[in-house]
C-alpha cells in the first residue's frame, strides 16, 4: 500500500536523525535552554527579520493551539475561527476543555475575511445583552487551511488591520506552514507573517521533523510568562534539545523550504493528472493537499493500491477525497499513481 492520506506518515529527515545520533551522549541543560534551542531560535529570528521576537518549542499541533489560545484569552472570551478550522473540527474539543468557546464563522474554502471578523466584533458589542455572551477575544487562522487553501499577503494585511482596530490578537496556525510558503503563487514570507500576526507557529511535525512546533511571538504583551503556561499545559519537554536540534537542522541551508517545495511539486503533478482526467476538485489547493472528486467506482480501483483520506460525499456516485504528499514522498510512487489515474 502506498500512503497518501497524510503528511506525517514517515519519521524524520535523515539529517535530523544523523544530528540526533551525533549529539546523543552530549549533556545539555533541559527544558529548551540548551545551545541547540538557542541556535534554532536565532535562525528563526533571522528569517523573520526580527531579533526581538520570542521563540518557544512545543511537541505537537493540538498542544500548541491549546496552549497559545488559552494563554491569550481571559475566562469570558472565545476565539474566532472558520467553521472548518482545525481547532473547531479536529482537536476533540481541546479549546473548549480550557474553558473557552470557539466562535465560528462560515467558510467555503477554509479562510476567513477581515469583513467577517469585523462583523462578529460589531455584532457582539452592538448587542445590548453582550455581557451575557462570550466575548470575541482573538482570531485564529491557519496557513494553509484545513482545505489546502492559502492567504495572500493582501488578505493577511486586511486581517491584521481589522484585528488591530478591534484589539483582537491574530494567531496563525502553521502546522503546514512550509507547504503554504512554497505553494504555487504564494506571496507571503516568514517576515510578512511575523510582522502581520501577533503570534504564529512554524510546523515541524508535518514538515520534516520527527515532532515539534516552533511558536513565534511578536506581540510584547503576549510574551510574559509564556514558559509558565507551556509547563502548566504539559508542553515543556524535559529533553528540550530534541526540539532545538530538529529546528536547527531544518533551518540550516534552506532545508525546511526545500523539503516543502518537494512536496508541493509532487502534489501539483497529482493535481495535473486528475485535471487531465477531467475530474473537478472540492477546493482550489496549490499546496501538498489535493481534494479531487472521484467517481466511486474509480475510487474503488485506486483504493486497491493507495491510501487516501475520505473528505466529503458529493452525491451517490461521487466522493471527494484528499491525496496528501509530504517532505518524504517518493517521486516514483507519484509516477505510479499518475499512471493509474491515467488508466482509470
Amino acid at each position: 500500500m502506498i500512503r497518501f492520506e497524510c503528511d506525517y506518515a514517515e519519521g524524520a529527515h535523515p539529517k535530523i536523525l544523523e544530528k540526533m545520533v551525533e549529539t546523543n551522549f552530549e549533556q545539555t541543560p533541559g527544558y529548551g535552554v540548551d545551545e541547540y534551542c538557542e541556535s534554532a531560535r536565532n535562525r528563526i529570528k533571522q528569517l523573520c527579520g526580527n531579533d526581538k521576537i520570542d521563540v518557544h518549542f512545543l511537541v505537537g499541533g493540538t498542544q500548541t493551539n491549546m496552549t497559545v489560545i488559552a494563554s491569550m484569552l481571559r475566562p469570558h472570551q472565545g476565539v474566532i475561527s472558520a467553521n472548518t478550522g482545525h481547532v473547531n473540527v479536529h482537536e476533540t474539543g481541546a479549546i473548549e476543555a480550557t474553558g473557552h468557546k470557539v466562535l465560528t464563522v462560515a467558510s467555503a474554502d477554509g479562510k476567513i475575511t477581515a469583513g467577517q471578523v469585523r462583523k462578529v466584533y460589531e455584532a457582539h458589542w452592538n448587542d445590548v445583552t453582550h455581557e451575557h455572551m462570550v466575548q470575541p477575544g482573538m482570531v485564529y487562522i491557519s496557513h494553509p487551511t484545513e482545505n489546502g487553501t492559502t492567504y495572500t499577503k493582501a488578505e493577511l494585511e486586511a486581517l491584521s488591520k481589522v484585528c488591530s482596530e478591534c484589539q483582537l490578537p491574530l494567531f496563525m496556525d502553521g502546522a503546514r506552514l512550509g507547504y503554504g510558503l512554497e505553494a504555487d503563487g504564494s506571496d507571503l514570507t516568514l517576515k510578512d507573517i511575523a510582522k502581520l500576526t501577533d503570534i504564529f507557529y512554524i510546523g515541524g511535525t508535518k514538515v520534516g521533523a520527527l515532532f515539534g512546533e516552533a511558536v513565534v511571538i511578536s506581540n510584547d504583551s503576549l510574551k510574559k510568562d509564556f514558559r509558565y503556561l507551556i509547563k502548566q499545559r504539559g508542553g515543556m519537554l524535559a529533553k528540550g534539545r530534541l526540539l532545538g536540534i530538529q529546528f536547527d537542522v531544518l533551518f540550516n541551508d534552506n532545508l525546511y523550504f526545500e523539503v516543502s517545495k518537494h512536496a508541493v511539486k509532487l502534489a501539483m503533478l497529482i493535481r495535473n493528472a486528475f485535471n487531465e482526467k477531467g475530474y473537478k476538485f472540492l477546493y482550489d489547493s496549490h499546496t501538498n493537499q489535493q481534494f479531487p472528486i472521484i467517481p466511486n467506482d474509480k475510487l474503488e480501483i485506486l483504493s486497491q493500491k493507495y491510501s487516501y483520506s475520505f473528505w466529503e460525499r458529493i452525491d451517490e456516485k461521487h466522493t471527494a477525497v484528499r491525496f496528501c504528499t509530504s517532505w518524504a514522498t517518493r517521486e516514483e510512487d507519484v509516477k505510479l499513481l499518475i499512471a493509474d489515474i491515467e488508466s482509470l
